[in-house]
C-alpha cells in the first residue's frame, strides 16, 4: 500500500451534531441518516477504526426550555434521551448496510443499547465495529462537544472530526458578514482566545491537555469523511502548532 493510500488516522471520533439528522425535518430525516451513514460505513470497510458521538438538537433544544424557565438539569437529561434517538437511527442506517455498530449509553437503557464501558469500547473497535456513544457524559452542565473530547481521550482516537455545516472555521458568520476569513489552522489557545464559535472551552482544553486535533469540515458534501481521514487539506485543523495560524478571505 503506498503512502497515499493509507489514511493519515487509523482511528478516529466522528462528533456529529443533531441537526445533521434533521435535512428538512424537524426529528431525523431516513435520506440524511442514510447519506452519512454511507460515508461512515466506506472508511470503516477500508479498516478504519470509527467512533461517533452524536447531538440532539433536532429533536431537542435544552437552552431553549432552560430560557423559558424549565430547570437546567432536567432540561439537559431530556437532551441527553434526544441523543439516543439520533444514535439508534444511525445505528439502524449502517447495519442495513451490513456494518456492524454498537450503540453505547452514559444512561442505563439495558433494553435497547449497551453501557458506556471503555474497556467494552476499545474492544468494539478493535474487532472493526463502530461504536457510537449517546447520553453525552451522562451529567447535565456537560455539552456533546465535551463528551467528543472525553470519549476521544479515552479510547485512544487520533484526532476528532467535527462535521458541521460550513466548510471550516471562520473569524465571523461568513452567511452575515462579507469580510470574514476562513481559518486553515488554528493553536488551541487561538480558538480560546479569539472565542471562536467550535467547541466549547470545556471540550477545547481537554484536546489541549491531551494534544488531540480537531478537524472542522462540511460533512454534506459526499466523499468529505474519507478526505479528511486520507489527509486531503479540506476544513480546519486546530492543534498544537509552530508557526502563526492562517486565515483566507472568502
Amino acid at each position: 500500500m503506498s503512502e497515499r493510500e493509507r489514511p493519515r488516522f487509523s482511528r478516529v471520533l466522528l462528533k456529529i451534531s443533531g441537526e445533521a439528522f434533521a435535512g428538512g425535518s424537524n426529528s431525523v430525516d431516513v435520506n440524511t441518516t442514510h447519506a452519512m451513514a454511507a460515508q461512515i460505513a466506506d472508511v470503516s470497510r477500508d479498516g478504519v477504526s470509527v467512533a461517533i458521538v452524536v447531538g440532539g438538537g433536532n429533536i431537542w433544544r435544552g437552552k431553549v426550555h432552560e430560557e423559558a424557565g424549565m430547570d437546567r438539569a432536567t432540561a439537559d437529561y431530556m437532551g441527553m434521551l434526544a441523543t439516543v434517538i439520533n444514535a439508534l437511527a444511525l445505528q439502524d442506517a449502517l447495519e442495513r448496510m451490513g456494518v456492524a455498530s454498537r450503540v453505547q449509553t452514559a444512561i442505563a437503557m439495558h433494553q435497547i443499547a449497551e453501557p458506556y464501558i471503555r474497556r467494552r469500547a476499545i474492544r468494539h473497535l478493535e474487532k472493526g465495529r463502530i461504536v457510537i456513544f449517546a447520553a453525552g457524559t451522562g451529567n447535565p452542565y456537560f455539552t456533546t462537544d465535551t463528551t467528543a473530547a472525553l470519549r476521544a481521550v479515552e479510547v485512544e482516537a487520533e484526532a476528532i472530526l467535527k462535521a458541521t455545516k460550513v466548510d471550516g472555521i471562520y473569524s465571523a458568520d461568513p452567511k452575515k458578514d462579507p469580510l470574514a476569513t476562513r481559518f486553515d489552522r488554528l493553536d488551541y489557545m487561538d480558538v480560546l482566545q479569539l472565542g471562536l464559535e467550535v467547541m466549547d472551552s470545556t471540550s477545547m482544553a481537554l484536546c489541549m491537555d491531551n494534544s488531540l486535533p480537531v478537524i472542522v469540515f462540511d460533512m454534506a458534501v459526499p466523499g468529505n469523511i474519507r478526505r479528511v481521514i486520507w489527509g486531503d487539506a479540506i476544513g480546519t485543523y486546530v492543534g498544537r502548532q509552530t508557526a502563526p495560524a492562517g486565515a483566507r478571505s472568502v
